[in-house]
């Protein structure tokens, strides 16, 4: 298996969820971890806890609806490493509701952050990914491959989502860099908390998959060596809710 120590990674979503397991995971590797998210608070104590497990974690504000600091996000990684091995894309926001009534205002704001952002970001970051043959990962949803009743604008941003990932592998492949798309099924944390409150649900963590065994799997794909590549995970919980 590939070795993951000293390899520069950037996790954006890093506050809570599966980006914190796949920062932490990747700061168990002996990464350097560059933590991207817009709570600062919850940043600084994913950030306290990954430093226990490497020695270089750094920690970035940064509003995912805003070009200024989608922008700046590249730049000040490129003068704090000049290059960028993992880029790992697990930001992203949900809201439900029928076609006939769903506000226009909450799919601008999906489209923003689960894929303008991402694409945005990419497009910063990949003059340094080509440097050392790095590696994408995109979180998507078991809803980006199958759209149900109530969630089309979130099934839409994923379906995007895909075609980013599958597009931008085409394009990369021949410069070594590797693109993986994780398409996980309902797991416990803050969004999926959200998620069954909106839908008027118990939430029952322990019935669903679990961040880290998505973290796990990532960091499993990151470090195969480079004879093979991922390109689509599909996981889902045991448990059938």
């Amino acid at each position: 298996m590939g070795d993951l120590r000293e390899q520069i990674a950037v996790v954006t979503g890093a506050a809570s969820g599966i980006g914190k397991a796949i920062a932490l995971s990747l700061a168990k590797e002996g990464s350097r971890i560059c933590l991207v998210d817009c709570r600062l608070k919850e940043l600084k104590e994913v950030a306290d806890l990954a430093k226990e497990l490497c020695e270089h974690v750094s920690i970035h504000k940064a509003d995912l609806e805003c070009d200024n600091d989608i922008r700046s996000l590249p730049r000040t990684i490129q003068k704090e490493f000049a290059a960028l091995d993992i880029l790992i894309h697990s930001a992203g926001v949900i809201s439900i509701g029928n076609v006939e009534e769903a506000c226009i205002k909450d799919f601008d704001r999906q489209y923003r952050i689960n894929v303008r952002a991402p694409y945005f970001l990419t497009q910063g970051f990949l003059p340094m990914l080509k440097l050392r043959r790095g590696q994408v990962v995109f979180i998507n949803s078991s809803a980006g491959l199958s759209a149900r009743a109530g969630v089309g604008q979130y099934a839409a941003t994923k379906h995007a989502l895909k075609a980013v990932a599958d597009g931008l592998r085409e394009e990369v492949n021949a410069n070594g860099i590797r693109v993986i798309s994780v398409y996980p099924g309902r797991t416990a944390g803050p969004m999926q908390a959200a998620l069954h409150k909106m839908e008027k649900k118990a939430y029952l963590p322990e019935k669903l998959m679990q961040p880290a065994d998505v973290a796990r799997i990532i960091v499993n794909a990151l470090s195969l060596p480079r004879t093979a590549e991922v390109t689509d995970i599909h996981v889902r919980p045991m448990t059938k809710t």
